[in-house]
């Protein structure tokens, strides 16, 4: 098998290959798996705690208005995830195919719809206004008009209003990572030029999905069935779920706007083997196989720092800044969602991992032994 060659489709066999082969140390290697497995997420494995408050909830300091969970919410597997190395698995730990929610990985999913849009020309131009292709109440207002696609795509669109029952208010002050302090998320504050400040809001991400699903006409996970996940071998088992009062008429179809993410419930079910294949296809470029699927020059768009944001780019995280890990090269980024839930792709080495559910605080631990692993 050669250096780019990728998987077969889901149900055959997907080649392997020894750590010594694939540049790793054994030992160090079984070592980090060890250390993923045994830093498993806090999380309940219902997703609620026996109070039965959500884990978002809990997780972001929630609480008014808008808590009220309104998509599915599925119990969670324990910790699994795959290294990949050349396009083959070199460790493997877990049940990697079981459906589990993903949370905040399916924004980076968006950012690939976003760009198959924009080769398909449903989108002209990533500045210029939403509303211009985008008719309807959504951005009719003096200050929603301005917002732009990349507005939208580097969450420094300061989109305001309510979309399917949820309000820009309710991630006004919020923060993520370690050291997040959310004692003030959800407080109305001062909004700012579209463009000019960062502020991580799943209710703008929600508006993006639902901007795509405009343009594209058709549900959201059709398109990335069709051009993304059959094309890559996916296995039938993964699903997009939206809100129960997120479904709007397009051509006189009933069709359902999915979110960026499992705040309010819904979101993106899917395994970690299906999670590999996606980011195999990013590390290559958007090439399997030789076909083109995601044209590798978004690829690069989608991975150059936000001017809000040094270590953000179009809804994926980067390895620039302050907070780079200097173990990975900075041209490393990953797919992060709650739970711990990680994407990681490392075009320079060909290598892509998946975590699923391992202990937020352990993840720079993780990254530090597998990387200590590496020859």
């Amino acid at each position: 098998m050669s250096p780019a060659a990728v998987p077969a489709a889901h149900g055959a066999t997907w080649s392997t290959i020894a750590p010594a082969e694939a540049g790793f140390d054994e030992a160090r290697l079984a070592e980090a798996v060890a250390f993923a497995q045994a830093h498993e997420s806090p999380w309940p494995k219902s997703l609620f705690y026996p109070d039965g408050s959500y884990v978002g909830n809990r997780e972001w300091n929630e609480s008014g208005p808008w808590t009220e969970i309104v998509g599915p919410v599925r119990g969670r597997g324990g910790p699994a995830g795959l290294v990949l190395k050349g396009g083959r698995i070199v460790a493997e730990w877990g049940d990697t195919g079981r459906a589990d929610m993903t949370f905040s990985i399916a924004k980076s999913y968006l950012s690939v719809l976003a760009g198959l849009a924009v080769a398909d020309g449903l989108i002209g131009d990533l500045d210029e206004p939403v509303a211009k292709s985008v008719p309807g109440p959504v951005f009719e207002s003096a200050h929603n008009a301005k917002v732009t696609w990349r507005h939208l795509l580097q969450q420094s669109s300061e989109w305001q209003g309510e979309i399917f029952g949820k309000s820009d208010q309710v991630d006004h002050n919020r923060q993520i990572g370690p050291g997040a302090d959310n004692s003030r998320k959800g407080q109305k504050r001062e909004f700012h030029a579209p463009g000019s400040f960062y502020e991580y809001n799943d209710v703008r991400v929600n508006v993006l999905g639902y901007a795509l699903l405009q343009r594209f006409r058709r549900p959201l996970p059709d398109v990335l069935c069709e051009r993304i996940m059959d094309p890559i071998g996916a296995s039938p088992d993964w699903e997009w779920q939206g809100y129960e009062n997120s479904f709007v008429e397009i051509d006189g179809q009933r069709m359902q706007s999915v979110p960026g993410g499992g705040h309010w419930g819904g979101g993106l079910f899917i395994g970690a083997r299906d999670h590999a294949r996606f980011g195999l296809l990013m590390a290559r470029g958007g090439d399997w196989g030789g076909r083109s699927l995601v044209p590798a020059d978004w690829i690069k768009q989608m991975v150059a720092p936000s001017p809000t944001l040094s270590n953000y780019g179009f809804l994926w995280w980067l390895n620039r800044g302050p907070t780079a890990r200097p173990a990975l090269p900075a041209s490393a980024y990953w797919a992060l969602g709650a739970g711990t839930n990680v994407i990681l792709v490392d075009p320079e080495n060909d290598l892509v991992a998946v975590l699923r559910w391992i202990d937020g605080a352990a993840y720079d631990g993780f990254l530090g032994q597998l990387y200590g692993a590496m020859a």
